[in-house]
């Protein structure tokens, strides 16, 4: 039991730092015309804040997981993101940097409430309903995306196999989130093999996808 719920930390905390680099580059650069002492109070209270919001928005997401078939969606849409994911370049996001702490603050918190759908929901499906690590996982990820961002992006781009880990470790928890639909309990109970059969396909189908999307976008090019 204790050997699961570290497996279970170690994935969130592994969500929280693959798709926390853009809100990372989101704070450096609605802080970066205030003088030095108020941008560390923005990267404070707007992270606080943000992460605050996301811990609500991440409950409700666990609570509205256990509405009928949604796990299944949820667990059909990580698969999407966890594609996307791989064949997106996506360019640094246009953040006008603000001259005062409030406005930098609000920059931050409303960037993070966009940004962080694909966040929200792939934690709460790898956390099954138990909100307490969410928070675990929350606390111990941000000091690593607000102070390693940039090593972390570095390393990525460095090493690009680091994106494809990523991107498999949000293909096997939307298997795990399709496996959890209790609509189709009595199906996976019939049919038992495909609880290690769905997340080696997922895990597979989703690596598969976005190296053949990125060699055709190359080729295309």
């Amino acid at each position: 039991m204790e050997l699961e719920l570290i497996k279970d930390i170690l994935v969130i905390i592994g969500i929280d730092i693959v798709l926390g680099g853009d809100n990372a580059i989101v704070i450096a650069l609605a802080s970066r015309n205030l003088p030095d002492k108020q941008r560390n109070k923005a990267i404070f209270w707007g992270t606080g804040l943000a992460v605050g919001i996301r811990v609500v928005l991440t409950a409700v997401a666990v609570y509205l997981l256990k509405i009928p078939f949604l796990q299944l969606i949820g667990g059909l849409l990580l698969i999407y993101i966890a594609v996307k994911l791989l064949s997106d370049n996506e360019e640094e996001p246009e953040i006008e940097a603000k001259d005062s702490l409030a406005a930098a603050i609000k920059t931050i918190v409303f960037a993070d409430i966009v940004m962080g759908f694909d966040n929200v929901l792939a934690i709460a499906g790898a956390a099954h309903g138990n909100i307490l690590l969410v928070v675990i996982g929350l606390l111990v990820s941000v000091p690593i995306i607000i102070w390693g961002s940039k090593l972390i992006l570095t390393l990525m781009e460095k090493f690009p196999f680091l994106i494809y880990i990523g991107s498999g470790i949000l293909a096997y928890t939307a298997a795990e989130m399709i496996l959890s639909e209790g609509n189709l309990e009595s199906f996976f109970h019939t049919y038992a093999y495909l609880e290690w059969v769905m997340p080696i396909a997922a895990i597979v189908g989703v690596l598969a996808a976005g190296y053949f999307l990125n060699r055709t976008k190359r080729q295309a090019a």
